[in-house]
C-alpha cells in the first residue's frame, strides 16, 4: 500500500509503506529528530542521473514537503520535475536493504536501479 500527499497537491510522488517505516525508525533516534528523508538527483551513475538519499533537518524555499504515515520526504522542485509520479520503496532482499525508486519519467535504468535517464 501507498500514500501520496503533499504541500503542492499538483505535483506528488508516492511513499510506500515500507519507505514510511523505514524513515520513522531512521528518524526515531535523538539525533534524527526533526530531520526528514531528503531525496536529490544529480548528474551522475552510468545513466546520466542519480538518486540520493540523505536524512536533512532544514528546509529550504524551493523544497516540497511529502508525507505517508507521519514519514516525511524533502524534494528541491528542480529534482521533482524528474521525479514526479515516482514511487519510494524500501526493499530488504538477500543482497541487503535500501530505498529504491520506481520512476515513470526514466526512460532507461542500470542495471542497480541506482541511476537512471530520461
Amino acid at each position: 500500500m501507498t500514500g501520496d500527499a503533499s504541500t503542492s497537491p499538483a505535483v506528488r510522488i508516492q511513499i510506500s509503506d515500507n519507505a514510511a517505516r523505514r524513515i520513522a525508525a531512521l528518524t526515531a533516534a535523538e539525533a534524527a529528530k526533526g530531520s526528514r528523508l531528503r531525496i536529490a538527483v544529480s548528474g551522475g551513475g552510468c545513466s546520466g542521473f542519480q538518486y540520493g538519499f540523505s536524512l536533512d533537518d532544514k528546509r529550504n524555499e524551493d523544497d516540497r514537503v511529502f508525507e505517508h504515515g507521519g514519514s516525511q520526504v524533502v524534494i528541491d522542485e528542480v529534482s521533482l520535475e524528474l521525479l514526479t509520479g515516482a514511487q519510494l520503496d524500501y526493499v530488504e532482499d538477500l543482497i541487503g536493504s535500501y530505498f529504491t525508486m520506481k520512476n515513470p519519467n526514466a526512460s532507461s535504468t542500470c542495471g542497480c536501479g541506482s541511476s537512471f535517464s530520461v
